[in-house]
């Protein structure tokens, strides 16, 4: 099967970037990306079985409930091959109904890897026509963030974009994001550097926002002493079920919380499997992202 690739835009200028794609998704939806997480556990609360045909109805749910509201949404590619082939069948699906409905789809996958492997990583998710073909992809920089390059070229290429893991929500990821460089800065300060040069063609061109986004924590609290200032979207998860909550947007990002893309999973998946309270449950939590944005 083939799938659309990134609207096009003027002739000259080739597909949309990803990241005015997002801000208009995000102006016209609220800003929110909800997770696609089918693990066990949730399937169960769900009434469903664990197995393929579990798999199958919690993600046709999800998405005819969510697709055509919602800003983004957001698979975790693991939830799904853990099921083989079969479940990345499944997978290739729910990307497609869902972007066909309107949403943009972040795939969950933090890939990273170095020379042909990544390149072949990217050309997985990002490369318009193949079967899992996504509006961005969540990425690993920890090889070094030069080993991102193939993506980053084939997302600048597609009108794809990139969400860097730079100051994760996971307690274990502080040894490594806080660790020192040489020049005294540390590797998560770094990565929010670097995505700033990435996205300073865009801004410059006059995009609202830039198309390589980094994940930093919504439960991380006070982040004033690093420059959030990337030019790019910056994706919280930790909303709802790991305690964050929309109002702490403006106290954890500061003058960066209008680039901000609240990531809730449990907190609306636990609705399920009811349609109607799965959306109410989305638009409670967009709702609330929106006052808290609009109070800053």
């Amino acid at each position: 099967m083939t799938h659309s690739p990134a609207p096009a835009g003027p002739a000259s200028t080739g597909p949309v970037p990803f990241g005015t794609r997002l801000r208009h998704a995000m102006d016209e939806r609220g800003p929110l990306c909800v997770g696609i997480d089918p693990h066990g556990s949730l399937l169960t609360s769900w009434g469903l079985t664990d197995d393929l045909a579990g798999l199958e109805r919690f993600s046709r749910t999800v998405v005819e409930a969510l697709a055509d509201r919602v800003a983004v949404l957001k698979p975790q590619s693991a939830f799904f091959e853990r099921f083989g082939s079969r479940g990345v069948a499944v997978l290739e699906t729910t990307v497609a109904e869902a972007r066909a409905a309107g949403a943009l789809v972040l795939m969950d996958a933090k890939r990273g890897d170095i020379g042909s492997t990544m390149a072949a990583y990217a050309d997985t998710f990002l490369a318009p026509g193949a079967p899992l073909f996504s509006d961005a992809l969540t990425v690993s920089p920890y090889l070094g963030y030069g080993s991102l390059s193939p993506a980053v070229d084939l997302a600048r290429a597609s009108g794809t974009g990139l969400f860097v893991l730079a100051l994760t929500s996971n307690p274990e990821g502080a040894e490594v994001q806080h660790a020192l460089r040489a020049d005294g800065r540390n590797i998560g300060a770094t990565m929010l550097a670097r995505l700033a040069r990435e996205n300073a063609a865009e801004v410059a061109a006059g995009a609202a926002l830039g198309s390589f986004g980094a994940v930093v924590g919504a439960t991380l609290g006070d982040l004033s002493s690093y420059d959030l200032a990337i030019g790019g979207p910056l994706l919280a998860p930790g909303i709802g079920a790991q305690g964050a909550t929309p109002a702490d947007l403006p106290k954890v990002f500061g003058a960066a919380v209008r680039q901000v893309v609240p990531n809730v999973s449990r907190g609306v998946l636990r609705h399920g499997p009811d349609t109607a309270a799965l959306r109410g449950a989305a638009e409670r939590f967009a709702d609330e992202v929106r006052d808290a944005v609009a109070a800053v």
